[in-house]
């Protein structure tokens, strides 16, 4: 949260609407030739020359999504672009511009949006995304934040989700689970400072998953990795809901099962200790906790000695035909243990 250390915090109906939209974007500067028009007219406009145009967008609503009692309101701003940034980097495309849109509660103040907007232009800056629109309109239940992201691509490079095929390898990148262990990490640590206030919270050694959650990347290196590579994935998604519920979106999509290798899926050492420690099974993490935002992808098995031995790839498992199921093959035993999407649910009663 924002600290509180200047009483003279500016209310937001010292600018009004246009006043602040003006105040909050007139630092944000532009990377790419698409864009034409920007902020300060009726709307943007963008030139995608000869490519296609890929959009995408998401809400992020206080108490649904997120808990301004431990995130902290510039983290806030650059998750929300990448989060939109990842699903542009799992259809292949290049992010190019992105629309924000703010629904705001009387309790924030100017300076806690200047926050906001510092961790949006970060993410601007670090993907070379411009900032051309967007909205801001008052909210009696909290923050809500809708990010609208687009990207541009030739139609050949692009992958959707519907095109693996039976036999085809199923890959990942990075590891999977830290992002979920550190928001129990973070939910600990929160009811902890609820129950007792001058209780100092436990954060020490546990910097790479409270990362993982609060300032998350997008993988949009894969893109040219795989290029480099001269690999063309077969169906792609981001692993935003939880390994499980990803793998099922591809299941459906392609038409086709999935047998996914308990052994193979990569964790971060720090993922499996603190999962012991908080008594969670660390597979159940990965497979259901969501927020890792790295890339699940398959590809066509005669490319595996492309990849067999690259650092930022694990092969986790194959398709296999659509009446064969989705399974974990559980290690050691072999055991098939059904995929379930018990990933995250925004319409879940919590």
């Amino acid at each position: 949260m924002l600290e509180d250390k200047n009483p003279e915090l500016t209310p937001i109906s010292a600018y009004g609407e246009f006043g602040l939209i003006k105040h909050l974007t007139e630092n944000f500067s532009f990377s790419n030739p698409s864009t034409e028009v920007s902020i300060g007219d009726d709307a943007a406009v963008i030139d995608p020359g000869n490519q296609k145009v890929v959009v995408t967008t998401d809400v992020l609503a206080e108490g649904v999504h997120f808990n301004l009692g431990y995130v902290p309101l510039k983290h806030l701003g650059y998750k929300a672009v990448v989060v939109n940034i990842s699903d542009l980097a799992a259809m292949n495309s290049v992010p190019t511009q992105i629309l924000v849109s703010l629904a705001i509660s009387n309790r924030f103040p100017v300076e806690a949006l200047d926050e906001i907007y510092d961790g949006i232009k970060l993410a601007c800056e670090r993907y070379k995304v411009d900032l051309v629109g967007g909205d801001t309109t008052s909210s009696t239940s909290g923050l809500v934040m809708s990010v609208t992201a687009v990207g541009l691509e030739q139609s050949e490079n692009l992958v959707q989700r519907n095109g693996a095929k039976p036999g085809d390898l199923l890959v990942v990148t990075g590891d999977l689970g830290g992002a979920y262990l550190g928001l129990q990490i973070l939910e600990r640590e929160h009811s902890v400072f609820l129950a007792n206030p001058n209780m100092q919270p436990e954060m020490e050694g546990y910097d790479y998953i409270l990362e993982r959650q609060l300032k998350p990347e997008a993988r949009t290196d894969i893109k040219n990795t795989l290029k480099e590579l001269d690999i063309k994935p077969t169906s792609m998604i981001d692993v935003s809901d939880g390994l499980s519920s990803e793998i099922l979106h591809l299941s459906d999509q392609s038409k086709v099962g999935f047998r996914l290798y308990e052994g193979k899926i990569p964790m971060d050492p720090l993922t499996m200790t603190t999962a012991d420690e908080l008594n969670l099974n660390p597979v159940m993490c990965a497979l259901n906790g969501g927020e890792d935002f790295e890339l699940l992808f398959t590809i066509s098995a005669n490319d595996f000695d492309k990849i067999k031995n690259h650092p930022d790839f694990t092969v986790i498992g194959h398709a296999v035909e659509q009446e064969q199921g989705n399974y974990l093959v559980a290690t050691g035993s072999n055991e098939l243990i059904a995929l379930n999407a018990q990933g995250w649910d925004a319409f879940l009663k919590r």
